[in-house]
Order: C-alpha cells, then sequence, then structure tokens
C-alpha cells in the first residue's frame, strides 16, 4: 500500500474513533499553553497518552478546528512497519497532498509513539521549522525521548508525562460521584470502598470496566509488552531472565531500600555471572520505562546520597497487586506507593530523609517553584507504634531542616488528597 492510501485508510480510522473517544474520563492534565513549542506526552506503555492525543484533538474540533487540518498517525501500528524517517516524512507529505488547503492554513499534527520511528528527530525538526503546525509526540521512554529531544530539537519541545488514573480520576471512571464536602459517615464509607478497589485494581484506563480475573492478567501481560518493547528489544538486552528477575524484585520491594550490591549477591548466589555496572544500566532502562521509580536521600553530602540505598516505587498500585500474592500485609506500602505518585503528578522532584537519630521520613517533596514538605503516609491509625515512630521523625526533621510537613492517613487523603 502506497503512503497516499495508507494516509486515507488511516485519516478515516482516526475520524471514526473520534466519536468513540468522546465520552471518556477529561484528564488531570493539560499541555502547557506554548503555540510554538513541539508538546510531547510521556508516559508508561497503556497509560493513557492516547487517549490524551484525542482528548486534545476532540477540543480542537470542538473549538472549531477542521477535522481536515489534524493529522494522527500512531507508529504502534504494524502495517506502517517497516518504519524509518523516509517513509514518515511521505506520509506527511501525503497528508498534504491529500488536502491541498492544508498548505494554507495552520495544521496540528499527532504522532503516537514516535520512538518507533527511526531518526523521527530529522523529520520533526525539518517540521516544526518549515510547516505552520503544531506538532504533538507521545512516546514510552522518558531518557530515550528526553535524550533525542535536548540533542536535536534544542529547546523547541516540552514534556508532559501522563500517569494512570489517579484516585479522583479513577472515581470519574467508574461513574461515581460523591460529594466530598459533606464527608458525611455514609461518604465516608463509599469512598473507602472505591479506595479499596483502587488499590487493588488501579489506574490503567482501558481495565477499568473488565472483570476481576481479567484485570489481572490484562496488567501481567502489559508488564510482559514493556519489558519486551521497551526494554529487551530497544535496549538489546543479552540475558532477558535476569532483568525479569530484577523488574519482579523492584515491584515486590516497593517503599524499601533497594540496593544494587545486595541484589548483586543475591544474583551470583543464583549463578547468575554478570558485572554492577550492567545492573545499574538495567535498573536505569526500568525506570525509563516508567515501571518503578527510585527515591534518594535527601542531604547536603553528595557522597551520604549515593552511599544510601535509594527507595522503590511502581507505576501503578494495580501492577503491584498483580504481581503480588501477600496483598492484605502490603495495603500501608500500597498507599505510600500512591502518595508518591500523587506527588510526581503534581510535578514534584521527591526524596526520603534521615533525621541526625536515623529516623526516617517518607518523603521530602519540592514543588517545580522550590517550595518544600515533608509527607509521613499512615495506612492504618489503629497502629500506635507505627503512629509514634512517624510522628517522632517528622518533628525532628522539621525542626532540622525548617520545613512544614504532615502526616498523610486514609482519612485525611479522602477528605483533601495530598496539599503542598
Amino acid at each position: 500500500m502506497n503512503e497516499q492510501l495508507m494516509i486515507q485508510v488511516l485519516l478515516g480510522e482516526f475520524h471514526d474513533k473520534l466519536n468513540l473517544f468522546k465520552d471518556g474520563v477529561v484528564r488531570d492534565v493539560q499541555f502547557p499553553d506554548a503555540p510554538n513549542k513541539i508538546k510531547v506526552a510521556i508516559g508508561i506503555r497503556r497509560g493513557g497518552k492516547t487517549y490524551f492525543l484525542y482528548q486534545q484533538i476532540i477540543k480542537m474540533i470542538n473549538e472549531g478546528v477542521s477535522k481536515t487540518a489534524i493529522l494522527y498517525i500512531n507508529f504502534e501500528d504494524d502495517r506502517l512497519l517497516p518504519l524509518n524517517e523516509q517513509k514518515f516524512a511521505k506520509l506527511v507529505d501525503s497528508f498534504y497532498s491529500l488536502y491541498p488547503e492544508n498548505h494554507d492554513r495552520k495544521c496540528y499534527l499527532f504522532f503516537d509513539e514516535i520512538q518507533n520511528v527511526d531518526k523521527w528527530p530529522i523529520v520533526i525538526r525539518r517540521l516544526h521549522d518549515t510547516k505552520n503546525a503544531e506538532i504533538f509526540l507521545t512516546g514510552s521512554s522518558a531518557k530515550l525521548l528526553s535524550k533525542e529531544i535536548a540533542t536535536s530539537l534544542r529547546g523547541r519541545s516540552l514534556a508532559t508525562e501522563i500517569w494512570p488514573y489517579s484516585f479522583t480520576e479513577f472515581t470519574t471512571a467508574k461513574k461515581v460521584s460523591i460529594d466530598q464536602s459533606l464527608y458525611d459517615k455514609k461518604t465516608q464509607d463509599r469512598l473507602k470502598q472505591l479506595f479499596n478497589y483502587y488499590l487493588s485494581e488501579g489506574g490503567f484506563p482501558e481495565i477499568i470496566s473488565y472483570d476481576p480475573d481479567v484485570k489481572q492478567k490484562t496488567l501481567q501481560e502489559y508488564l510482559d509488552v514493556v519489558i519486551y518493547r521497551d526494554i529487551i528489544e530497544r535496549h538489546n538486552i543479552k540475558n532477558p531472565s535476569l532483568i525479569k528477575y530484577m523488574i519482579l524484585s523492584m515491584i515486590h520491594n516497593v517503599g524499601k531500600p533497594f540496593s544494587i550490591n545486595k541484589f548483586y549477591n543475591d544474583i551470583k548466589s543464583r549463578g547468575y555471572k554478570i558485572g554492577k555496572d550492567i545492573l545499574y544500566e538495567y535498573a536505569e532502562y526500568v525506570e525509563d520505562a516508567y515501571l518503578a521509580f527510585s527515591v534518594a536521600l535527601y542531604d547536603k553530602s553528595i557522597r551520604k546520597t549515593h552511599s544510601n540505598p535509594k527507595k522503590l516505587y511502581a507505576i501503578d498500585p494495580g501492577m503491584i497487586r498483580a504481581l503480588t500474592l501477600d496483598y492484605e500485609s502490603d495495603l500501608g506500602r500500597l498507599f505510600e506507593n500512591i502518595v508518591y505518585l500523587d506527588l510526581k503528578r503534581l510535578g514534584c522532584k521527591i526524596n526520603y530523609y534521615l533525621t541526625s537519630d536515623r529516623y526516617e521520613i517518607d518523603f521530602l517533596a519540592q514543588t517545580p517553584r522550590g517550595h518544600k514538605k515533608f509527607f509521613q503516609v499512615v495506612f492504618d491509625m489503629q497502629d500506635a507504634n507505627t503512629i509514634k515512630r512517624k510522628e517522632r521523625a517528622l518533628q525532628a526533621g522539621m525542626k532540622e531542616l525548617k520545613i512544614d510537613g504532615e502526616i498523610v492517613t486514609l482519612d485525611s487523603y479522602l477528605r483533601e488528597g495530598i496539599k503542598l
């Protein structure tokens, strides 16, 4: 199929799909208002980036933009294989040939999973410099995109992270409307029920309406696809069984310290022969694919920051749940993981903190504008020892760094969320 015919097929399918997305959940994130910048949405595969693009497109059409001025291509489409920069450029040229009036008006170009196109920055840079067009990209790799953007697009772009549904978006997707301003016993019970569902199911948009067994199987398949497509294939991993074991170990240990040295000793005892430097690279690949994230110690001493282990958090509570057998004992760590993700959605830089007496504070969050705040997370308010330990650490940390802080309980979270 030549590019002219292919673009007609793709646009026809795109126009048909627009109706399917009109009643979706409006995400709690937007592209920045910067007309001269290339907009880039980055996040895990199946996390909602495609719908986020469709949300932007529907908004444009409602504001009067013609459908024929909009090009959408999903580069996950196997009919486009093999992909390279020449084929990419020809598809765009075919769009302008199909609608010649687009040469004389502003167009809107949406390219989904752009990292699948070899040498894509060459084409994007040319389009940005020569066309009267706004360009929107998505990708499933943080560092691959940021590296290529930094080296090839040189300040022409702005990135927005797209995460699976937050708890607020989850309730909307479930079509549940709750007046949280009342917060009477009925409201509390309904919110807690929904939150327990969220702890178990997570926020990947596609699975919200699935049966429980199908949800778990689908989440496990998501994980397999990310591992093979975004890690093993992309980075040409020679030892797939080892990196799979590493990823499972990381996700099983959310909210806990994770030491590469300790993991190295573990796999050595299991017969693996590999250097520590490779393991550090593997950990970067996992974070690059948005599967798990490391949180370093906050300290003015760089040596102390690097000598202390990092804590780990995962992309979604449902993903953790799909890989965890001992669910009930993990509720506190799942809740802590949710608070971490909410802070990431707010754009915060996140560390943990050890006081001078080595009392631990879960999070020291810094907003994009530089405001800092401590957060301690407590799921079980009946656990007096945990509450006492968390309060002691928080008070010590606030005194040492002169930073405000709060204890986030399930009750406070359901009532008002995370406040910075």
